[in-house]
């Protein structure tokens, strides 16, 4: 089994499956004991993702207006040195959600801290429903069955990144997401062209359903996949078990891999 943080193939040739213990995150501006206690008791465990949606969207509320969590980002209109796009899972609040993404954001934006660097975030846009995590991994070849409106938000995300590369072509790219938002960064990398693969820093993704598929067009040393040794939605399984709601203590692991990977140009 690969060591955390290590970029190498499995023998054949998927992502290493990271398994991590639980330590806290050194930087997190919320404790992540202070999250386990909320995600303990008011975030459904143990029950089908299709039933998980709207449970998972009314606590992520009660959980942002009690430890005062922004659950909305966007990147404005000045380009930064680093940029990320970041696509929350199914059910999450506002375009970041609660569990993953802003805990990622402060572990990197402290660790640029000690230098001149300046980071922006934009959240995916997306409905990330229970629908589009069941059909999500249908994107590369559309059925009668799938709505215009659902291509729409999840097929078709990689105009965000290339909105961005316009407009800050000197950003370096960082692509992450939790749970469904991990098969978003899968179909929108799949879609983008060449050069703008090229221009991707870091992808990382957290509960991975797509595991333990890499994400094409991206080269693995740039690939961090964080999968709980539990988590049965990492590898398509469809229950949420606690493993999968806490990969806030990932966050510092993904933020050292992310500033690693800035302007790194051995790959």
């Amino acid at each position: 089994m690969a060591a955390p943080g290590s970029a190498h193939p499995q023998t054949d040739g998927s992502l290493p499956r990271e398994e991590t213990a639980t330590l806290l995150p050194e930087d997190a501006f919320i404790p992540f004991n202070t999250l386990l206690y909320w995600i303990l008791k008011l975030f459904p465990v143990g029950i089908l993702v299709q039933e998980a949606g709207d449970l998972i969207r009314a606590a992520e509320s009660v959980v942002a207006a009690q430890l005062g969590i922004t659950t909305t980002q966007y990147r404005g209109t000045t380009c930064n040195d680093v940029t990320i796009i970041f696509a929350r899972g199914t059910g999450e609040a506002g375009n970041v959600g609660v569990l993953v993404g802003p805990e990622l954001f402060d572990a990197v934006l402290a660790r640029l801290s000690g230098t001149s660097a300046t980071l922006a975030v934009q959240g995916v846009n997306y409905a990330a429903d229970v629908s589009g995590f069941l059909l999500a991994n249908r994107c590369k070849s559309p059925s009668p069955l799938m709505s215009h409106r659902w291509l729409t938000s999840q097929c078709f995300r990689a105009n965000d990144v290339t909105q961005v590369l316009s407009f800050c072509p000197k950003t370096n790219i960082v692509m992450a997401g939790y749970s469904q938002g991990g098969q978003l960064v899968h179909n929108a990398v799949n879609l983008m062209s060449l050069v703008s693969q090229y221009r991707i820093s870091s992808v990382v993704i957290f509960g991975d359903p797509n595991y333990p598929a890499p994400v094409d067009g991206v080269a693995l040393a740039r690939q961090l996949v964080i999968c709980h040794g539990n988590d049965i939605i990492c590898g398509r399984g469809d229950m949420v078990l606690l493993p999968h709601l806490t990969y806030a203590q990932d966050v510092g692991q993904a933020a050292d891999f992310i500033v690693g990977n800035l302007w790194r140009t051995d790959v």
